[in-house]
């Protein structure tokens, strides 16, 4: 009288248990395709690192369109404005921002006819000429970028690091182009601190620095 109902039982188990072991094989197999496939942005550290410095690099020139300037043109008065005496030309610009010599050289006549910088004789050579940043040009600098709103929330110690890992990058990236390092006078091995109140001296140029050029971009720059 109970076999009935005991077979119904034992097909009812069997057939749960057959679409256990099939869901089972569905995941394993799931999980085996997502580890042999090419990671993704959104999984791989490095492809992630490139998509948000992608984005940060579009949003910042969104907002460099202001004070009727494109964002090369805030770029180049920026390096102008930090650069040290010896490193205000246009070729050097140009290898600053990465750009042909014509694009720089445009870019500087626009930011002159703006009144925001202003030719002057090289130091090392009369005959060539270089740029400085006006106090109009520092002016203009002085509106906070989106960029600089964004890290004025971070901590302080997340931005250091930031910075320290942004340094490497860049550092890796022009060396992979075989262009000039830049960087700051005081970090470099020819410069020489002076004495508190004195002068520091470059011993690459053999030529004496005023206190404030060691925290300027030089173009000679070494590690």
């Amino acid at each position: 009288m109970h076999r009935p109902r005991l077979a119904a039982s034992e097909a009812q188990i069997n057939s749960e248990s057959i679409l256990l072991q099939e869901r089972y094989r569905l995941a394993m197999i799931a999980t085996m395709n997502r580890s042999s496939s090419p990671p993704t942005a959104g999984t791989d550290p490095r492809q992630r690192a490139e998509a948000l410095l992608e984005r940060l690099a579009r949003l910042q020139a969104a907002g460099d369109w202001a004070d009727d300037l494109n964002p090369t043109q805030w770029t180049a008065l920026s390096y102008l404005s930090r650069a040290n005496r010896f490193s205000r030309a246009p070729s050097q610009v140009a290898d600053y921002l990465a750009a042909t010599r014509g694009t720089v050289s445009q870019t500087l006549k626009a930011l002159a006819r703006k009144g925001l910088v202003e030719e002057a004789a090289s130091d090392g050579d009369k005959r060539s000429i270089s740029y400085r940043a006006t106090h109009a040009g520092q002016a203009a600098l002085s509106r906070q970028r989106v960029l600089g709103e964004a890290l004025a929330v971070l901590p302080e110690a997340r931005v250091a690091a930031l910075a320290d890992g942004l340094s490497e990058l860049v550092a890796a990236l022009v060396a992979a182009r075989g262009g000039r390092g830049f960087g700051l006078c005081r970090t470099c091995r020819h410069h020489r601190p002076g004495e508190p109140g004195e002068d520091g001296h470059c011993r690459l140029l053999d030529l004496p620095l005023a206190p404030h050029e060691a925290d300027q971009i030089c173009h000679e720059h070494a590690a």
